[in-house]
């Protein structure tokens, strides 16, 4: 019989992907059950406090989260940990508790059974046979997916001229704007590539760019073929197009989730970290994934006979661990 697992799913967009990146890895192989969590002014409330309870939680418009309960529980972000205590406290203790990311301390990491923390978190520091250390996070991209996204994009893209080099752009973080000058100095290595490979763009932005710098990178590459998105278009989102038919993918290294998504792809991958931007934590995770193979800075003088040594797929590396425990 088929075990269950329960993944709670809140308003953290980040969590959320990464959880549903798992349950795809697991496929079949467990009876996976979406738990929607909504939280009351009390949410915010620090983990210590709201201990292995419902505190924080609106009762009224989340899912059920009473008997019976399931073999496992998946806890998808910090807030989320004490309803997955609250689960294994109420079932006897016989639920096992999955934690994506580190918990932080005073939230019963003991009482987990896995762990998965990324290891630009600087997992060293969190002892324990029930941590397990990834590169990157889980993500959604799989073969068969990109397989499928590849078939509805092509026709999309089909008149612009091989090879296709899709440009993912982040932007600020945390507050803190991106420079004007990245914006500029990614258009310029953007404009050398296609000196060198001819070809055309494939261009996204997102809510953290910025007009200004979105308007510095387009005038720069002005009569370049190109399909772009860019933030707020109202058009139908190509971002799993972009992962799935391009030669070779340029991503900004400001976002975890987007490098681990391009560096699923089988392609290869260019990152762009910029100056006086990234935070040491996204380095790390920028250099991390240039020593493990997976990517190449986008100012290296070897960027284009850069070929990936494997693809990035954390998501398939926790649920393997999932199941060795179930």
């Amino acid at each position: 019989m088929k075990k269950t697992l329960w993944i709670l799913l809140d308003d953290r967009r980040g969590s959320v992907g990464q959880a549903k990146g798992v349950a795809l890895a697991l496929g079949d192989a467990m009876n996976i059950i979406e738990k929607q969590i909504v939280y009351t002014r009390l949410g915010s409330l620090p983990n210590w406090l709201r201990g292995k309870t419902l505190l924080g939680i609106d009762g009224a418009k989340s899912d059920s989260l009473e008997a019976p309960y399931p073999d496992m529980v998946m806890s998808t972000s910090r807030r989320t940990v004490p309803a997955a205590r609250y689960i294994r406290k109420k079932s006897g203790n016989r639920t096992k508790i999955i934690q994506l990311m580190y918990p932080g301390g005073g939230t019963g990491i003991k009482e987990m059974v896995l762990v998965a923390v990324p290891a630009h978190e600087k997992p060293a520091k969190q002892k324990g046979d029930n941590i397990l250390v990834v590169t990157g996070a889980p993500t959604r991209i799989f073969d068969n997916i990109l397989a499928e996204e590849r078939q509805k994009w092509m026709p999309v893209f089909a008149d612009l001229p091989r090879p296709w080099t899709a440009v993912i752009i982040g932007g600020g973080i945390k507050g803190k704007p991106w420079p004007l000058e990245n914006a500029d100095d990614l258009a310029v290595e953007l404009k050398k590539l296609h000196d060198k490979t001819g070809g055309s763009f494939l261009i996204t932005s997102s809510r953290r760019t910025g007009a200004a710098a979105e308007k510095i990178i387009m005038e720069k590459l002005k009569g370049i073929p190109m399909y772009t998105y860019m933030w707020g278009e109202k058009k139908e989102n190509p971002i799993m197009g972009f992962y799935a038919c391009p030669e070779r993918i340029v991503v900004t290294a400001d976002s975890v989730s987007m490098c681990s998504e391009a560096c699923g792809c089988h392609v290869p991958v260019l990152l762009f970290q910029g100056k006086n931007w990234l935070s040491d934590k996204h380095l790390r995770f920028a250099r991390s994934l240039i020593e493990q193979g997976y990517a190449r800075d986008i100012h290296a003088a070897d960027a284009l006979e850069f070929m990936p040594q494997q693809a990035l797929n954390s998501a398939a590396q926790i649920a393997a661990e999932i199941l060795k425990i179930s």
